[in-house]
């Protein structure tokens, strides 16, 4: 009898050790996922920590070595670096080249650092709106850092990839494999899964439905879809955090976040909206913080604004985003065009700088008769608060079509009047200049690309600078 209860007392006691584990695992499911596929999070995360004690001064110092450091490793391991620097001169940081997209269109294999293959680090593939797409490596504690900045900044929130439940608005592949890979990745990773590909009240209604019966902590997903489902909200009179009392925040990316839209988003969901800025072949770039700053990642990149002669301009100043990923061993990015325009702002300090606007993508320009440039998303901005104040038109796009010629595509119930149309066209030659022909398209849906994300403005013509 003794025995007997010495057998069953064991294996009550094995037994409880396993479910233990298996709770631990379910607990910390997103980052053991990383850390069966051989990412080290947990040395990322440390690193982290690590590198975030610095105080001003000993960070100044840190981004300095860390720069050199990685310029150092990859003129002696990387070849194909080595020979894109060739003979230049690189005596001090500001004459090293700027690498651009087109320059890494080439095969992945002849990129990679010696000793790394395609096997051992992680590969993917940049969105292409830039309209420069290649594939791109990461060294594994690179990559494992990327998910350690993006908890870090989800955590000011109290947000936790680990245990947070997210309601995930991107794309999702529509064959039948792509779209349970998907699907399997989103349940390890406490996500469902909202496709934007179908932006109908009918859709819409079935979104709300899923929050109702749903313990979401955020959402996640791009700028243009949530900013649909915030307009569909408005119309039915509903505050979503009303529906779904769980949610902390919402969290927006890949897409300009225009101030009147987070304003709406934030009535409507009743929950904080924070304006998130990345790179896949990169990191986190800039996240928005509690004081509502865009603050960058200085922990794991080095930002730089230049003009177009590749010279270093103050803060404060308008210019070329070019970024230095001072941990991929793999790959290099020294001082990479990723081909945006933004501004640092003049507070910012080594360890916290602050990104204070982001104007948009370098290919994003309008060429004018005249000769005279213009951001693409000046034209969203002058008709955004004209086309949309009714309610009718639920969402739009601009295309440059020749040096004269503008087509704006947008989804309504109803034709845009007269009135509105000359309105928009009179407020184009104040803001720009005189000449321009402004036609107008109503569509039942606009394209978007394969990920899911909308595009404001495109140029279909091609200039040399």
């Amino acid at each position: 009898m003794c025995v007997c209860a010495k057998i069953i007392g064991f294996a009550f006691k094995k037994q409880l050790f396993y479910k233990n584990i298996f709770r631990v695992f379910l607990l910390n499911l997103f980052d053991t996922t990383l850390k069966l596929n051989g990412f080290p999070i947990k040395e990322a995360k440390a690193l982290l920590k690590r590198i975030q004690s610095n105080n001003d001064s000993e960070f100044q110092t840190y981004i300095q070595d860390k720069k050199q450091e990685i310029l150092d490793y990859h003129l002696k391991y990387n070849p194909f670096y080595k020979s894109f620097i060739g003979t230049k001169d690189i005596s001090n940081w500001n004459s090293i080249p700027v690498m651009t997209k087109r320059y890494l269109q080439q095969p992945l294999e002849q990129r990679l650092s010696e000793g790394f293959t395609k096997n051992s680090v992680y590969v993917n593939k940049t969105s292409g709106s830039s309209g420069d797409p290649f594939i791109f490596a990461k060294d594994k504690l690179c990559h494992a850092l990327t998910w350690a900045i993006i908890q870090d900044r989800f955590g000011w929130y109290k947000l936790d990839f680990n245990s947070s439940k997210q309601a995930r608005f991107y794309g999702i592949p529509l064959d039948t494999k792509g779209y349970y890979k998907e699907r399997f990745k989103d349940a390890l990773s406490k996500r469902f899964r909202f496709s934007v590909f179908d932006l109908s009240d009918e859709a819409f209604t079935k979104h709300l439905k899923k929050f109702e019966t749903t313990t979401f902590d955020y959402i996640n997903g791009y700028t243009s879809s949530i900013v649909q489902f915030a307009k569909f909200l408005k119309k039915k009179n509903i505050v979503l955090k009303n529906i779904c009392p769980t949610l902390k925040a919402c969290v927006v990316t890949s897409e300009m976040l225009f101030d009147d839209d987070k304003q709406l988003m934030e009535t409507v969901f009743g929950i904080p909206v924070i304006n998130e800025y990345g790179a896949s072949e990169l990191d986190l770039i800039a996240f928005q913080n509690p004081d509502d700053y865009w603050q960058l990642n200085s922990e794991t990149l080095f930002v730089e604004i230049l003009d177009e002669k590749n010279n270093p301009l103050p803060n404060g100043q308008e210019g070329r985003i070019v970024i230095t990923s001072l941990y991929n061993k793999a790959h290099p990015f020294i001082r990479y065009d990723i081909g945006d325009i933004g501004i640092i702002s003049k507070s910012s300090t080594a360890k916290k700088p602050v990104l204070e606007k982001l104007i948009g993508r370098t290919n994003d320009i309008a060429f004018l008769p005249s000769g005279k440039k213009a951001a693409g998303l000046t034209f969203y901005y002058i008709t955004k608060s004209i086309i949309e104040d009714n309610g009718l038109v639920k969402e739009f796009i601009i295309e440059q079509v020749s040096t004269t010629n503008f087509n704006i595509k947008y989804v309504s119930s109803v034709n845009l009047t007269q009135e509105k149309i000359m309105t928009i066209k009179k407020e184009m030659e104040n803001y720009l200049e005189s000449g321009l022909d402004i036609t107008f398209e109503r569509l039942d849906k606009l394209e978007r690309s394969q990920s899911g994300k909308l595009k404001q403005f495109t140029s279909y013509i091609k200039h040399d600078s």
